[in-house]
């Protein structure tokens, strides 16, 4: 009995803890770390930067010496083994030959214009533009998981706001059914009260809807079991000190990874420059060549019938033609970089503009707390008075109603807003390119 009793709790307590399981509070900071940690996109981004990296590398590559060797077997069958030239004696030939031929070589620029130098530096630089394409992005994921956050926050204390709605409606309801059955009401107050609650319980099942839409998306982003159901921290909600519109424009201007990327593709543009002049210069280059000739037809010859000669050498070379053909590719290439050069004008007025409606959104959206804290005072007093006038049969159901939505409306309202103010902030240090959260 005592083993069978063990096995029947269990079985019962089995559906709650795997409910509590697939719960899962989290704080903001948390869910930004897991959205990186996770991110599919940032794995693309970091994945490019290898391809950078690697592709430095084979610049670098390109700067060591070259060498090569190679080795030659060679057989011939003379079919004529008498050869006349002139007036002079016949040459006799064997009716076969074989010869052994072995070449080795090291070559090494020892200067082209210094278009090797320029070409790490470029690379080293294309690298650091893929970087800020990583940085980027995260804050790109930073901004999606706060955006979610705050939405299932929006949704999870409407809901719970609408929840307390639905109670105190049915309390309503079941005081107009005992009014009307001590014949103080209508039955028309005790529809109106029955056809509240159903206008009340669609909006939840809209909520509850839209719940399970935004709590997936926020699952799939951080990482977590799709069926996760994720509970917000509402203490985790408060924005930073707000500073002045200067602060935040110079660091947008100092810090925005677009403008970084210009900066950055305006100096690549001024080495292509460099590397088209320096096709203009002779390049100079030292090898050596070491060879092994042996026609004996023996792989391994006897004793002086091989001989191993090694030569040293430089070569000077010059494309002339490009001291004439150059000077378009120059102007070309000039022209690329002044148009670089008004990118990043044109960007700095975006970004003004963008900084400055973000902070002029931040500072209304507080401004609605505000006046959704005192309209709250109000609406609830004028629901304690509504509701006292109601049970003294002095106001209608209709005024009673009207107040009890205007005050749960006022809260909601609050709700909302307290979100959009603390996605304002973010959006707001978003523009400036650095979210710290």
């Amino acid at each position: 009995m005592q083993h069978t009793f063990k096995l029947v709790f269990a079985t019962l307590l089995l559906p709650t803890l795997l409910q509590a399981q697939s719960i899962k509070e989290i704080s903001l900071s948390e869910a930004v770390e897991l959205g990186i940690a996770n991110s599919k996109n940032l794995k693309l981004a970091q994945s490019k930067i290898d391809e950078v990296i690697a592709k430095l590398n084979i610049v670098n590559d390109n700067a060591l010496p070259s060498a090569s060797a190679s080795f030659l077997y060679n057989h011939a069958e003379i079919p004529t083994r008498t050869l006349g030239i002139g007036g002079g004696g016949p040459i006799h030939l064997p009716t076969r030959a074989d010869a052994f031929v072995g070449t080795a070589s090291i070559q090494e620029l020892i200067y082209g214009g210094n278009k090797l130098k320029y070409a790490r530096e470029s690379t080293k630089l294309l690298a650091d533009i893929v970087r800020l394409d990583l940085e980027r992005n995260k804050e790109e994921v930073r901004y999606a998981v706060i955006n979610t956050y705050f939405a299932l926050y929006k949704l999870r204390q409407s809901k719970k706001i609408v929840n307390q709605n639905l109670g105190s409606i049915a309390s309503q309801l079941k005081q107009a059914q005992k009014f009307f059955a001590q014949g103080v009401v209508t039955k028309n107050d005790v529809l109106r009260f029955q056809l509240q609650q159903a206008n009340i319980s669609l909006t939840n099942l809209e909520i509850e809807n839209n719940l399970k839409i935004v709590n997936y998306n926020l699952a799939i982003l951080l990482g977590l079991a799709e069926d996760t159901e994720i509970i917000v921290e509402e203490n985790d909600l408060g924005v930073g000190k707000i500073e002045n519109f200067g602060s935040y424009l110079n660091a947008a201007l100092t810090s925005r990874q677009e403008l970084q990327q210009l900066e950055l593709q305006n100096k690549v543009a001024d080495y292509n420059i460099k590397t088209i002049k320096a096709d203009k210069l002779p390049t100079v280059g030292l090898g050596a060549n070491l060879y092994y000739i042996n026609p004996s037809g023996s792989f391994i010859p006897p004793t002086n019938q091989f001989v191993v000669p090694v030569t040293f050498g430089a070569t000077v070379s010059w494309n002339v033609a490009n001291l004439w053909k150059n000077k378009h590719r120059v102007a070309e290439a000039a022209i690329q970089q002044r148009e670089l050069e008004i990118q990043k004008t044109i960007l700095s007025d975006q970004l003004k503009t963008e900084v400055n409606k973000n902070y002029q959104t931040y500072l209304l959206s507080v401004q609605k707390i505000d006046v959704l804290q005192t309209s709250i005072v109000q609406a609830t007093e004028n629901d304690h008075l509504l509701d006292s006038k109601y049970r003294n049969n002095i106001a209608s159901v209709t005024d009673r109603i009207d107040a009890e939505t205007l005050l749960y409306q006022a809260k909601i309202n609050l709700e909302i807003a307290k979100a959009e103010a603390g996605l304002a902030y973010y959006t707001l240090l978003k523009s400036t390119g650095k979210i710290s959260k």
